[in-house]
């Protein structure tokens, strides 16, 4: 089998390691039974398995057998029990695991793994949403976001801002360090995001100071400020404009329409269908004075006399006939960070929002990185080695596949992570 030795799991756990290693210990020295980095390891392994008994079953094995898949497969010395992983991780500020990120996308990087995610040219397109991954009437913590219900009861959530870069060729994403939609920002839900929107901006530049990145997000996004502060970052954006939320645009659009200054495509494909491209460029954002000049481009999928699919969108990118296809295939892409990101992570098996545990500072946010740290390693795998591949082949879905990797682990202890898919995937060769 063919593994990308500097992306395989074991490169990626030595990736991980560096980055718990590295985590600034405040416990005494004396008091301290299990590391940082056994610690973490095993709250990435709960989250890489998707399994939250992970840490039992492995205590079991090593109570009967003196050895356990944590310490073989993840390099964990002691296994802590439950309650003594949350206390330590809700201690840790969150910000000092966002380095793993960073760590994995550099070596995608080196590997040159990102070649297949250029887009028009040699950028490439980086979307942003907002999320919710706890929410709880009773639960709560001092960083939980509060809300008012009809009934006057208090319900309290926790949400970020995550940034993924895709491709609309490529199935699988590429998630960013996400951002915490924080209660200390004083505004309501949308100011919120919009403010955790632009922080986000603010990391993913510090992060990757020389990558030529298109910001793609949905209508929330397609203001003056958060535009200005796109382009502050030296980066580009094609952007949901909803008519009802750019009234003015749309009327400057409408009369540059009866003067014939709008410029249109329509193409039929294999299908049968037809595509309908509009677009102009320069054209007021609103009605300031110093309105931001953008591009305007809307976009009809029309099958069988019936409207498939409709919408419009902003961008700085000059628009023509030789990327106005493009342009909207980007535009659509965004729909990826929902369906690949958020929707996998709540309904293929990460229970992302499950709680794992709230804590009183920062452990609900560190679970949800080690979650998302998780899945980045599956992206990973799944774009580079090909034994995985074989096994998501030969299962046919992620939670089949997980499942069985879930009941092998509780009963067998295996040297590496490579062994184990062999073993699920040939079962009669280990006999």
């Amino acid at each position: 089998m063919h593994i990308k030795k500097n992306l395989s799991f074991t490169a990626l756990r030595k990736i991980l390691s560096a980055v718990f290693e590295n985590l600034p210990e405040q416990r005494q020295t004396a008091k301290v039974r299990h590391s940082l980095h056994d610690v973490f390891m095993s709250g990435f392994a709960m989250m890489h398995f998707q399994d939250p008994a992970l840490l039992q079953f492995q205590r079991n094995l090593e109570e009967g057998l003196r050895q356990n898949n944590l310490r073989t497969i993840f390099k964990v010395k002691s296994i802590p029990k439950d309650s003594q992983l949350r206390d330590i991780i809700d201690k840790v500020d969150s910000n000092r695991l966002e380095p793993a990120f960073d760590d994995f996308f550099a070596a995608l990087q080196r590997e040159k793994r990102l070649e297949h995610y250029r887009f028009l040219g040699d950028h490439y397109l980086v979307s942003l949403d907002g999320s919710g991954y706890f929410s709880s009437y009773d639960i709560c913590c001092p960083g939980c976001l509060t809300k008012e219900s009809k009934n006057g009861k208090i319900r309290y959530e926790h949400q970020i801002v995550q940034a993924a870069m895709m491709h609309p060729d490529m199935k699988q994403v590429i998630p960013l360090a996400p951002e915490a939609v924080k209660n200390t920002d004083g505004a309501d839900k949308q100011d919120c995001e919009i403010k955790s929107g632009k922080r986000v901006l603010k990391k993913i530049r510090k992060s990757h100071p020389k990558l030529p990145i298109i910001i793609a997000g949905d209508g929330l996004y397609s203001k003056q400020p958060f535009i200005e502060e796109i382009k502050a970052g030296m980066m580009s954006y094609i952007l949901v404009a909803k008519p009802d939320d750019h009234k003015i645009m749309m009327e400057w659009v409408n009369e540059q329409r009866q003067l014939k200054e709008v410029s249109r495509m329509e193409s039929r494909d294999i299908k049968g269908r037809t595509h309908v491209y509009e677009w102009i460029n320069e054209v007021p954002l609103n009605g300031n004075k110093e309105t931001v000049m953008t591009n305007y481009f809307e976009y009809w999928l029309i099958d069988k006399g019936k409207v498939g699919y409709h919408n419009s969108w902003v961008t700085d990118i000059p628009i023509s006939k030789k990327n106005i296809s493009e342009l909207v295939r980007g535009g659509r892409c965004r729909w990826k960070i929902e369906n690949e990101t958020f929707n996998t992570l709540k309904n293929q098996g990460y229970h992302i929002e499950h709680n794992f545990g709230h804590g009183k500072k920062n452990l609900s946010m560190n679970f949800f990185l080690l979650n998302m740290l998780a899945f980045f390693a599956h992206q990973i795998l799944e774009l580079t080695d090909n034994l995985y591949q074989e096994c998501r082949k030969a299962f046919g879905s992620k939670r089949n596949l997980w499942d069985h990797l879930r009941v092998s682990i509780r009963l067998l202890i295996f040297p590496d992570w490579e062994t184990l898919l062999l073993r699920i995937l040939r079962p009669s060769g280990f006999i």
